[in-house]
């Protein structure tokens, strides 16, 4: 496993990317109610690749772990110190928590499934993932103008077949979570109603680590492209009907993988 010097252990470097990381990617409350759902009871939570802390439940005995240390910096006042470490190897007894999270980092995991198994070790409850389906479920504007990013995210997103086969004896669910059109966190396909959003280098360098595997002429020609349809008029006659949209599958899902003798927790 290769790790980069502010200890970023996945394949993106956010010694990098992650400065303002938690300025963008914030919890949106309605996603981020889906998520505490699907922790249900639980009293003690792990967080995994926990990042600036988005969509970690309040009120809660929380444990954060998150290897890069400027993403650990990201973290606000608000929210506990994270521990050096990575899901391949977590520095917990079995059955300690009673339930585990890790929010849009999984496709990042140098040993995926080692991961979701150190994760079931420590937890005896449910194990909560947010993440994208790699196939896209409808088009949109975004991989039409760069279809590059989706080919990279395609190969970094595990299929929803590998995470319910990494969990054998789990009851997985698997949810589709709409993206709201107004939505607070700033993830790359958040935007699919505000186009002109994408735009800002830096609300691309903190709303999709792909950017950084696609080479420079490929978001030139994005940026060229895309500005000049919007300016002319081209991109709402086309896809205008995406700034009329509630919301929209992205492909955001929630999976959540339960052991048939899970603990029933005391609220």
């Amino acid at each position: 496993m290769t790790r980069f010097q502010d200890g970023s252990a996945g394949d993106a470097d956010y010694g990098t990317i992650g400065k303002g990381y938690a300025s963008i990617r914030r919890a949106d409350p309605r996603i981020e109610q889906r998520v505490w759902a699907a922790l249900g009871s639980a009293r003690r939570v792990l967080n995994v690749g926990a990042g600036g802390g988005s969509y970690e439940p309040v009120g809660l005995e929380v444990t954060a772990v998150e290897p890069s240390a400027s993403m650990r910096a990201e973290r606000p006042p608000t929210r506990v110190p994270a521990i050096d470490a990575t899901a391949q190897a977590l520095p917990f007894d079995a059955d300690v928590f009673d339930a585990s999270m890790a929010s849009v980092t999984i496709h990042q995991w140098p040993e995926l499934e080692k991961g979701l198994q150190e994760m079931r070790r420590v937890t005896r409850g449910p194990v909560v993932l947010l993440t994208f389906d790699p196939v896209i479920p409808e088009e949109w504007w975004m991989p039409a103008y760069v279809p590059e990013i989706f080919e990279v995210e395609g190969r970094r997103m595990p299929s929803m077949e590998r995470l319910r086969a990494a969990f054998p004896g789990d009851d997985v669910e698997i949810e589709t979570i709409p993206v709201p059109a107004d939505c607070v966190d700033g993830f790359g396909q958040s935007f699919f109603a505000r186009p002109e959003r994408v735009l800002d280098p830096a609300v691309r360098r903190a709303s999709m680590s792909a950017w950084t595997f696609v080479e420079p002429e490929v978001v030139a020609r994005f940026e060229r492209e895309l500005g000049a349809d919007l300016a002319s008029g081209e991109f709402d006659r086309r896809w205008g009907r995406f700034r009329e949209l509630e919301s929209f599958d992205v492909g955001l899902r929630l999976v959540i993988a339960t052991p048939p003798a899970a603990l029933t927790f005391d609220v």
